[in-house]
């Protein structure tokens, strides 16, 4: 398919110059006589190069290409204007014009540019379908990961979720269990239905079996209505139980008749229920522990355990770190009306370094504050929590403490020792005195002595 050009220009000779002479060279050309009828050219067409005059009555070329940039920053747009105005030419590439030619030009330096800037913006679409490509590979749903661990997870994923089979998901808090059931979910037959969440641990003991199985109007005080429960609202989809080692033993019973049959009966009520749902169930305790001391019973257990996904803490798979540090700094950038498009490397050393006993959701909620706090264009150690950067500072020795068979110079090497301490501090902490004096153990006022005694500040007059 030949490629798509949009010539914008106010003369009527050199619109019908170009378009006789492009077409001759294979493209498909249209050609607009104002800025305002090569935006509307553009918005239907979405052609693959514009060619634009910049001195235009009404929108100009250079109004042209912001209109066209905040819609599209991937087309090349080229400015065709006279030599006199060559400045408006040079403003027009700083808004982000591909080149300029000015008038008279040869039609061959013409063909030269569009040739180099259309070739500029199939290797910018052959990389985009790269990293979309990759994003495929590394993500499930909205579980983000390349590492092995998330691959072997995907792959049963793809497996169990056209199955009936009963799910248990094991894992700290904040791995993203309900993350895992949402994608066996969303993979299955049942795609289509309701995915209705019991949070466990959220709903009190005596409003548990209300909240799961509904209720008849005058079953117990307040109930002035019937109503159903969570149970019913699953019919034809998925009930995911989140932190069912919660359920307290006066319940479990009652859970397993209905996994076992199927059918439920509301609270205060006389009528079996039936219903059709998938039941995946999610905890962060170690069950067969909490059967040992008779808090959970074994045949729930084992009812529930039919295939198990365990989910591995973020500490356990610290190559998926930097993908959901880039997917929530998008997320919040985004929601934040921020344009923040980087971290920089000593912020992703430190985010990198970091054990993450909250998981994911302490990940997510460490990039939401300093997005929330970054004043920049990429996202800093400086506005890193304190405590990841005091876990960032012990990542690396400083000096090798082996003494020279000939012998040391103590005060020297005690001189390079502090220098490098501080300094490292300082690398951590932003530039922040003040949370470097907090790494070092000292006042900023000793700090500040410090820094002026080894040279590395001039002493601030009082």
């Amino acid at each position: 398919m030949p490629e798509r050009l949009l010539v914008v220009d106010d003369e009527p000779s050199m619109r019908e110059f170009l378009e006789i002479m492009l077409a001759q060279d294979g493209y498909q050309v249209r050609t607009a006589s104002s800025g305002e009828e090569g935006f509307e050219m553009f918005l239907q067409d979405e052609p693959d190069l514009v060619l634009t005059d910049v001195k235009m009555p009404g929108m100009s070329g250079l109004d042209l290409i912001r209109k066209i940039r905040s819609l599209d920053t991937s087309v090349p747009v080229i400015v065709i204007t006279a030599f006199a105005s060559a400045e408006d030419a040079l403003r027009a590439v700083r808004e982000g014009a591909y080149d300029y030619l000015s008038k008279p030009f040869q039609l061959d330096d013409l063909r030269i540019i569009m040739r180099n800037a259309l070739e500029v913006r199939r290797l910018r679409r052959q990389n985009a379908e790269l990293r979309r490509s990759i994003e495929e590979k590394y993500r499930f749903g909205n579980i983000i990961g390349k590492s092995p661990q998330l691959s072997e997870i995907f792959n049963l994923i793809r497996r169990v979720a056209p199955s009936q089979a009963g799910i248990l998901i094991t894992g700290e808090s904040g791995t993203g269990k309900e993350l895992i059931a949402k994608a066996v979910h969303n993979n299955s037959p049942r795609a289509n239905g309701p995915f209705v969440t019991v949070n466990c641990a959220a709903i009190p003991e005596n409003l548990l079996e209300s909240e799961m199985f509904g209720h008849v109007k005058g079953s117990f005080t307040g109930a002035v209505t019937g109503k159903p429960g969570l149970v019913e609202n699953a019919h034809g989809g998925t009930l995911f139980l989140d932190e069912v080692g919660e359920i307290p033993l006066s319940i479990q019973a009652k859970i397993l008749r209905f996994l076992q049959e199927k059918e439920f009966r509301r609270v205060g009520g006389t009528e079996d229920k039936k219903i059709d749902a998938r039941i995946i169930a999610a905890t962060n305790k170690q069950l067969e522990q909490e059967m040992d001391l008779g808090k959970f019973r074994d045949d729930l257990y084992y009812r529930l355990n039919v295939i198990r996904i365990r989910m591995p803490p973020l500490r356990e798979r610290q190559e998926d770190i930097p993908y959901l540090i880039d997917y929530f700094l998008k997320r919040f950038s985004v929601m934040q009306g921020k344009t923040i498009h980087k971290v920089s490397s000593l912020a992703m050393r430190v985010l990198c370094n970091y054990s993450y006993p909250g998981n994911i959701r302490e990940l997510e909620n460490i990039i939401e504050r300093c997005v929330s706090l970054e004043e920049s264009d990429q996202l800093t150690a400086e506005n890193l929590p304190l405590n990841l950067v005091e876990a960032g500072a012990a990542v690396r020795p400083v000096i090798d403490m082996d003494i020279d068979p000939e012998g040391v110079d103590l005060d020297k090497t005690l001189e390079t020792t502090e220098r490098q301490l501080i300094t490292r501090a300082l690398e951590l902490a932003g530039g922040n005195r003040s949370k470097a004096a907090q790494l070092l153990g000292i006042s900023f006022r000793s700090l500040r002595y410090r820094l002026v005694k080894l040279g590395m500040v001039q002493e601030e007059n009082p």
